[in-house]
């Protein structure tokens, strides 16, 4: 299918939970996004029941770990854009530079609106996310086709499940309607998620790569899973030492007892639905969120990543 088919205009919404699969007579299970879904199930099913995430899918908020959670994006993001601009011409890359994906700099306004001007200033890499941060650069200086897998974990989560969040979380934390706090989720340059999403994963199984180098990237997101997963935890370690209000939405987490595949109480579940089962689940997902607004809030910041994460094996 050429690039022009699949950049074509769908109705709005309907990308945003995951882009629809294309017909499995045009993929291969060599195909670079057959490989990493299946290569990453299993690290995905443990990054998705940390403690840090389950308690964020019952409901469990605090508003500073929202904020923090948007600072370690911004230290994740200004890395790794800062390495695919150094690899934009680069043949292993190039194909899947989209400067209009860039979040640098919606970040940067988001951590003005909840810190102000001087928030350089007032926060810092932590210690986890600087792990993540070494390790993007890295692969950037020495083996810059390793960016495709944080690329595409990051972006296309970005344009999953981020897209709902963003409304969740404007109402949850009383966000101004006119995008303070959440500029992260605004994609103005374009026009359709779902569109993008498929041309992204068709520009990604065309890159010409061997199986060696495939299975390296299939390392590489795993390896991404396992970087998400520290900051999770460290994220969960700093919300034992701040005092403030927390709010309890009562979210059942992805394969609870009790949830018995209820799209109205599992996210994950709906988000599935929606994948597999087209249009109809859409709408259902939609309202499963709003029923929850706070207990996707702090999910929305950081675990925005987790979003991206899903789209390994629900594309």
């Amino acid at each position: 299918m050429e690039d022009s088919v699949k950049a074509e205009s769908v109705a709005d919404g309907g990308g945003l939970v995951n882009a629809e699969r294309e017909p499995e007579d045009t993929l291969s299970p060599t195909d670079l996004s057959e490989l990493l879904a299946a290569g990453t199930k299993e690290v995905h099913e443990k990054a998705e029941n940390t403690q840090f995430v389950k308690d964020f899918l019952r409901g469990r908020i605090r508003k500073e770990l929202f904020k923090l959670g948007d600072v370690a994006l911004y230290y994740t993001y200004e890395a790794m854009e800062e390495e695919i601009e150094r690899n934009k011409d680069h043949p292993d890359f190039s194909p899947l530079y989209f400067p209009e994906l860039n979040r640098r700099d919606a970040l940067s306004r988001d951590l003005d609106y909840f810190y102000g001007e001087d928030w350089r200033e007032r926060v810092s890499c932590s210690p986890a996310t600087q792990r993540y941060v070494e390790r993007i650069h890295q692969v950037g200086q020495e083996e810059p086709v390793l960016l495709v897998a944080h690329a595409y974990t990051r972006y296309m989560g970005d344009l999953s499940g981020g897209q709902v969040l963003k409304k969740v979380a404007q109402r949850a934390l009383k966000l101004p309607s006119t995008g303070e706090g959440v500029y992260f989720y605004q994609f103005d340059g374009i026009h359709s998620a779902k569109a993008f999403k498929q041309l992204y994963r068709s520009r990604m199984n065309e890159l010409e790569l061997d199986m060696a180098t495939k299975d390296r990237l299939v390392a590489e997101a795993v390896l991404a899973f396992q970087f998400n997963m520290e900051v999770f935890d460290e994220l969960e370690e700093m919300g034992k030492d701040i005092q403030e209000e927390v709010m309890d939405a009562g979210m059942p987490v992805h394969g609870a007892h009790g949830t018995g595949g209820d799209i109205n109480k599992c996210p994950y579940y709906a988000a599935q639905m929606a994948a597999s089962g087209g249009s109809a689940y859409v709408g259902q997902l939609a309202m499963a969120v709003l029923r929850h607004p706070t207990g996707q809030v702090l999910f929305a910041a950081w675990v925005a990543a987790l979003a991206g994460l899903a789209a390994w094996y629900f594309m």
